[in-house]
């Protein structure tokens, strides 16, 4: 036996507001905590090497974070409509055969 509760006027979108609260607290956390790694990589190695480096790795992670969504959606595209996409360049490398001496 299974119930369904409808819940009227406010209490209808607390379930809601929770979760787009904890959504907000994780794009959040995900940043600082990224930031926290590059700091604490700088202070440990107390090197710029490692500064730049973790850097880097902190744009590539949020870039690649941040357009998760059109990423999802180019993968999505490929494997519903694999026809569609554009078609594959085909390179021929001819074997040369050496002339005499064995030169080229």
């Amino acid at each position: 036996m299974s119930r369904s509760l409808i819940l009227a006027g406010r209490l209808d979108a607390l379930g809601d507001s929770w979760l787009g609260t904890l959504e907000d607290w994780g794009d959040k956390g995900l940043k600082v905590a990224l930031i926290a790694i590059v700091v604490i990589t700088v202070v440990r190695k107390v090197s710029l090497k490692a500064g730049i480096g973790a850097l880097i790795g902190l744009v590539l992670a949020l870039g690649i974070y941040n357009s998760r969504n059109s990423l999802a959606n180019i993968f999505e595209d490929e494997v519903n409509n694999p026809a569609n996409t554009q078609p594959v360049v085909t390179v021929v490398v001819e074997e040369k055969t050496p002339g005499p001496g064995g030169v080229l």
